[in-house]
């Protein structure tokens, strides 16, 4: 028997290993059962070119489980190796500065893996004693057996195999028992090996028997050594990538269609994306795309590895030129993924362009839910934004679909303002904003469905590529104001504003977080007679900052609503009139003696122009400030008789409360007085 030491210039390896990869304990079985895959494939190579004469033909790698001796054991009929390839490869751990190395990797010992092949020593994460016994492919080669305890100290024997390959035999310690359990095994090689290249057997299969599931003779095998993605897409039919889907998704709605990776220049890569159904809203999508080095699982959380969109999709990427054992950080940082990803992004646009020229109807057909993921990335990545322009789509709400270029084209000539910007009208919600969008086409404009939760953040980056644009919300104003062709002229004084504002004011409700702005517009006899706006810039940012969960000034405000009313309405002027009356002659004593005050204040005022503060006379001061608190009190008092008169005045409140109806903003006992004081006033 040999004895010696491992070549390593620190004793610390091991107590790095098995407390720093505690976190992803459960890799040590990719990794030996990856060494046997590559150990297996190397024989298939050596015998393919006529320098062995050992028979690959039905080589596979085989777990096993033994719970009684608490040992998983991984063999395969790879090449094996002989005493001087152990003391070589596994014995040799001697690269410079160890003691420096440890210390500045000691918190990330995926890096230990990844950048020093150290994949064999996973296994003493969850082992006691790790064996080798392996007999080599090689002429006259002699079995031979490693033993090491986790200590630098090892052994090597001569040993009983009959056939060529390695056994690796990793004795569980106490702590990771929960490896002696079939389930969880057959979950760590599920999740990892289920489509290495080499047939990878655990257990038997089973089947159902006298009302059990009982074991059969025929090997379990649980990977698939040639899925989809490592075939030519011409040997693929519409199935085949169907059914793959199935095998990654089995709880998945069929997908609308995916992309096919296959290239081999400036590197290797390739995969099938696949493009799910997302719902108007985004989903939380981690753990969709499936990353692989040469068919070994690496990670299914590639946010920062892929752009942020491409995380929406599903499928598979495989490359030889990923790391497989390195930390997320690494995977970011690393340049070879980094041109990986920027190429997918292009290959993912260049597909989309190809459909939507192919056959745009159909793609025409998948926009609705296409749309999301589109969005998303045009808001995310500058590169596919400026590619996906040629196949955005901006869908109206006769349900017809235009390019960026042909919706210009189409309401170029109706929908350019006064400041020759060119208006794009849209509803975030045909139903709940019917009025208004029937208003906006009566005048002949057209409308756009803006419905998604992305609609307003990509509205915003459309105005700031394109100065001369404007998206408005067709609910942001009356329909005249919507696309200004001229200056808007005020029909109303101040003065007579601020004398109607309290009767309307009144009958605004007061406990639904909104405050509402009352506005006179002559909107023309067969207009509504109250309008509910939303004025677009503050709804935006109130949207925005609901998307960015709160983290915004704007989200925190209450909403803010224009009460607008259509003087020219026979009902509003019913109103008006019944207002007059209603008030009296005391009111318009009140009004005369106000206008009677201001007039004098405002000759007073006139007066002290030009003149210092000690220049003017004591008593003008005493008359001004009088003056003053005599017309605050009887603002006041107009106030409050407009205020009376609107709240005991049933037309108005019934005017309010219709076009509070129409905005789907009257429930509960309010929308119960409506239907009665409706009733009231029918008969």
């Amino acid at each position: 028997m040999q004895k010696g030491k491992i070549g390593v210039s620190s004793d610390n390896l091991f107590p790095i290993i098995k407390k720093f990869l505690y976190s992803d304990h459960d890799i040590f079985l990719r990794e030996i059962v990856s060494n046997a895959v590559d150990a297996t494939q190397k024989l298939k190579t050596l015998a393919g070119r006529g320098e062995t004469s050992v028979s690959v033909e039905h080589a596979k790698v085989r777990v096993s489980l033994d719970t009684d001796k608490k040992t998983i054991t991984v063999s395969d009929n790879g090449i094996g190796m002989t005493a001087d390839e152990i003391e070589k490869y596994i014995n040799q751990i001697a690269f410079s500065g160890a003691n420096e190395f440890l210390e500045k990797y000691e918190s990330d010992a995926n890096a230990i893996i990844g950048h020093f092949g150290l994949g064999f020593y996973s296994s003493f994460m969850v082992s006691n004693k790790v064996e080798i016994v392996t007999k080599s492919y090689k002429d006259g080669a002699e079995a031979v057996k490693w033993s090491c305890d986790g200590s630098p100290e090892y052994s090597i024997e001569e040993a009983e195999r009959a056939e060529v390959g390695t056994d690796i035999i990793m004795y569980i310690n106490e702590d990771s028992k929960e490896f002696l359990e079939k389930e969880r095994l057959s979950g760590i090689l599920n999740k990892y090996c289920k489509f290495l290249p080499v047939p990878v057997v655990f257990g038997k299969e089973t089947e159902w028997k006298d009302g059990k599931q009982v074991e059969t003779d025929k090997d379990n095998q649980i990977n698939e050594t040639n899925p989809a993605w490592t075939k030519a897409p011409v040997d693929l039919k519409d199935e085949d990538y169907a059914s793959f889907y199935r095998k990654l998704y089995p709880m998945g709605d069929e997908p609308l269609f995916n992309i096919h990776l296959n290239v081999d220049y400036p590197f290797n890569l390739t995969g099938i994306l696949y493009f799910p159904k997302l719902k108007n809203s985004i989903e939380v999508q981690k753990n969709k795309i499936q990353l692989y080095s040469n068919q070994v699982f690496v990670t299914d959380s590639v946010e920062g590895i892929v752009p942020e969109f491409l995380t929406l999709l599903h499928g598979v990427i495989d490359s030889p030129d990923i790391p497989l054992n390195v930390s997320r950080s690494y995977l970011q940082s690393d340049s070879n993924v980094k041109k990986i990803s920027s190429h997918i992004t292009k290959k993912v646009a260049d597909r989309l362009h190809q459909l939507f020229k192919d056959s745009r109807a159909d793609f025409e057909k998948k926009w609705d839910d296409l749309k999301i993921f589109i969005e998303y990335g045009m808001l995310t990545d500058d590169k596919f934004a400026e590619r996906a322009m040629n196949f955005f789509l901006f869908k109206n709400t006769e349900g017809k679909y235009f390019t960026f270029e042909e919706y210009e084209k189409l309401i170029k000539e109706n929908q350019t303002n006064k400041d020759n910007n060119l208006v794009y009208l849209y509803t975030s919600n045909l139903e709940e904003q019917y009025t208004f969008v029937q208003t906006a086409k009566d005048k002949g404009y057209d409308v756009l469905i803006m419905d998604d939760v992305l609609a307003t953040p990509l509205l915003n980056k459309f105005e700031q590529q394109h100065s001369d644009k404007r998206f408005v919300r067709v609910d942001s104003d009356v329909v005249e104001n919507l696309i200004q062709k001229e200056d808007e002229k005020d029909e109303l004084s101040w003065d007579e504003k601020e004398e109607l504002s309290p009767v309307f004011q009144a009958v605004c409700p007061e406990a639904n977080g909104v405050n509402y702005l009352v506005d006179f517009k002559n909107l023309g006899e067969s207009g509504q007679p109250i309008v509910i706006t939303r004025n677009e810039f503050m709804r935006r940012m109130k949207d925005m900052g609901q998307l960015q969960g709160g983290m915004n000034f704007y989200g925190d405000l209450p909403e803010s609503l224009n009460l607008v009313v259509n003087t020219a309405h026979p009902l509003v002027q019913k109103v008006l009139d019944s207002k007059d009356k209603k008030l009296g002659k005391a009111f318009e004593t009140i009004k005369e003696d106000l206008n009677a005050k201001k007039q004098e204040r405002d000759a007073l005022e006139k007066a002290k122009e030009g003149k210092k503060d000690e220049e003017v006379p004591a008593a003008e001061k005493e008359k001004l400030e009088d003056l003053g608190k005599s017309i605050a009190e009887l603002e006041k008092q107009k106030r409050e008789k407009l205020t009376d008169f609107g709240k005991k005045n049933k037309l108005t409140k019934q005017l309010v409360d219709l076009a509070l109806l129409a905005n789907g903003m009257l429930k509960g006992e309010a929308l119960d007085q409506f239907v009665r004081r409706s009733v009231e006033l029918i008969k």
